[in-house]
């Protein structure tokens, strides 16, 4: 089962992604493409093309694992983005909204006490 925790980092692959790929070639797209550690403990999020299918790829401590999801219909929304960024991060609550398929648009959030790496010290 997918646990989405807000100490986990997600990282959106915003190109179309070849729903046949595994974990290798996911792997690859994470390292080359992303510029960043597979290993490091983020999940890595993919969607196809038509945005009817999501994968996440994760490290779990002893192993990859793969999440993937097929919509029968609809589609996934995708964040608004800058034409020239290739992933960016979200927050847990953006990839649950997306997979349940909530309008990113119409979510409002409260403002809410937010700690801060400094205030972490």
């Amino acid at each position: 089962m997918l646990h989405l925790s807000a100490s986990c980092r997600y990282y959106l692959h915003l190109r179309a992604t070849d729903m046949r790929k595994g974990f290798d070639s996911l792997c690859g797209i994470v390292t080359s493409q992303m510029q960043m550690n597979v290993l490091g403990g983020s999940v890595f999020i993919f969607i196809n093309k038509k945005r009817n299918q999501v994968k996440l790829l994760l490290w779990e401590g002893d192993g990859l694992a793969v999440y993937y999801k097929r919509l029968e219909k609809g589609t996934y929304e995708v964040p608004l983005i800058n034409k020239d960024d290739k992933d960016i991060s979200i927050s847990h609550e953006a990839l649950q909204h997306i997979l349940q398929g909530v309008s990113l648009r119409s979510v409002r959030k409260r403002k809410r006490y937010q700690q801060t790496a400094e205030s972490c010290r």
